[in-house]
């Protein structure tokens, strides 16, 4: 399956919790990798969207969209640092 990069979910991500994710610093819980999280790589279905790490592509975060609500799993990323405007 091909991979599109973070930005793929910046609109989802700013839909659902309110963050700019294209600037945002996660730390993947694997491997420690730190980076944009524009940079992990996106992978885009009917059901939702999966965003893995860039360097080991490990599991940083599952969005689910439903009729009435999105489910998010975000337990692959040990954190995520978002500058303060």
């Amino acid at each position: 399956m091909t991979h599109l990069d973070g930005n793929a979910l910046a609109g989802t991500f700013a839909d659902i919790l309110g963050i700019e994710i294209t600037t945002a610093i996660g730390q993947c819980g694997s491997c420690h990798h730190r980076s944009e999280l524009a940079r992990a790589h996106a992978f885009l279905t009917a059901a939702g969207a999966v965003l893995r790490c860039e360097r080991c592509q490990e599991l940083l975060a599952v969005i689910v969209r439903k009729s009435d609500k999105a489910l998010i799993n975000l337990s692959g990323l040990a954190h995520v640092t978002i500058a303060r405007p």
